[in-house]
């Protein structure tokens, strides 16, 4: 249990209902003074309303803050966890996990500026997003006191939380009345939706589930062809267009969008233990970590791109855990960033009902060489009877091994 002796808290504010309860149990809880701070990641909603909706609920209006850090996700974030070609379990390019540290230092940031001792966040007890937010408020401001109202309250129900709504006229949207068939969460990288109609991995995700992606069958029969530039590890334009980052990822979730691309439905490994089913849309995304990985095949080294291989899970773990702010995911950023020096070049992807599909990559650092690979000899320092003695020294040990079976009868 937090610190009853709180005198000022910031909370992250979506001016949803959750949130908005939380606020007004903060003020009733706590007698303290409520800053709200309301991100723009890109999710697709009017900022507008959260501040109105913040001002109807007694803050003032110095204590409402509302920024747009599209910009700063995707080139602070986004990107440097793309440079690694992070996907947790295989599969999940982190959209939510991502998007946590980025909020939760900003919190910080304000509860430094006002002075305030506490920050409080609308994650529930069972998911992972607690862990992020918290780690991240720790590791930045050690002596904060996180408050976590879905830790700590005694409501358990959608009618308690409705009941406690309608006792402190807090307004609520017909719609909400209901218990959502889901639940979701965006930013400009992705739309995660989870529980309720999505609980049984066995059933099928119903249509009305999608928000960012058209069915692949819907999806055009003709293929998109584009090309992607990158230097330095990084996506900088599309078609020869420069673009900003957060410009480009919005241009890559429009193509993946109307071609089918980025649908994942995952049964994850939550690190609180539990499993937890959820369905993922990140076009965009979807669209970079093929492209990255071919610009890559060209101008990384097979050492360089095979040790990253092998770091890859323990990064993407850490950023889903949490970690972000941690010192060995700074250290494995620093590995992987000095990989990227020479990761620069053009990318050309045919997009097609669901499909991404490399089809051209070239670079002014490519270290494909064709004289080398070719079948015919060519004027390069590769003889092919050079090969023979490789292939020996390799089978050295199999052979002693082998030996040794053969003694043994084995």
């Amino acid at each position: 249990m937090s610190d009853k002796s709180v005198k000022k808290v910031v909370l992250a504010y979506s001016g949803g209902l959750d949130t908005s309860i939380i606020l007004k149990w903060l003020q009733t809880t706590y007698r303290c003074e409520v800053v709200t701070f309301t991100a723009d990641l890109g999710q697709g909603e009017e900022l507008g309303p959260a501040r109105d909706k913040a001002l109807l609920l007694g803050i003032k209006p110095e204590n409402i803050f509302i920024e747009d850090l599209r910009e700063e996700f995707v080139r602070d974030y986004v990107f440097p966890m793309f440079r690694a070609n992070a996907a947790y379990e295989g599969v999940y390019l982190l959209g939510t996990s991502i998007a946590r540290p980025l909020i939760a230092k900003k919190l910080i940031e304000i509860a430094e500026k006002l002075g305030a001792d506490a920050v409080s966040h609308g994650a529930t007890g069972k998911g992972n997003d607690q862990v992020r937010f918290e780690l991240t408020a720790y590791a930045l401001k050690p002596d904060v006191v996180v408050i976590a109202p879905w830790r700590e309250w005694d409501m358990r129900s959608r009618e308690q939380l409705l009941a406690f709504a309608e006792q402190h006229q807090i307004p609520i949207a017909k719609d909400k009345r209901g218990e959502a068939p889901f639940s979701v969460d965006a930013n400009l990288l992705h739309a995660s939706s989870e529980g309720k109609v999505l609980e049984d991995p066995a059933q099928e995700v119903p249509d009305y589930v999608y928000s960012r992606t058209i069915s692949p069958e819907d999806a055009p029969d003709k293929p998109t062809v584009i090309s992607i530039e990158f230097e330095k590890g990084d996506a900088v334009g599309i078609d020869g267009e420069k673009l900003s980052p957060a410009t480009l990822l919005a241009r890559l979730n429009d193509l993946g969008r109307d071609n089918g691309i980025g649908r994942l439905d995952l049964v994850e490994n939550r690190f609180v233990g539990m499993k937890s089913r959820g369905m993922y849309e990140t076009p965009g995304g979807t669209i970079l970590a093929v492209a990255h990985r071919a610009i890559e095949s060209i101008t990384l080294d097979r050492g360089a791109a095979h040790l990253k291989d092998q770091i890859m899970p323990q990064y993407a773990e850490l950023i889903y855990n949490g970690f972000w702010f941690s010192p060995e995911r700074e250290m494995l950023q620093a590995l992987i960033d000095k990989s990227q020096e020479f990761v620069a070049g053009s990318v050309r992807l045919k997009l097609y009902k669901g499909g991404v599909h490399v089809i051209g990559r070239s670079s002014p650092y490519s270290l494909y060489d064709q004289d080398l690979v070719t079948f015919e000899e060519g004027a390069v320092a590769y003889d092919h009877r050079d090969a023979a003695g490789f292939i020996k020294l390799n089978a050295l040990r199999l052979r002693t091994l082998g030996q040794r079976k053969k003694k043994l009868g084995l």
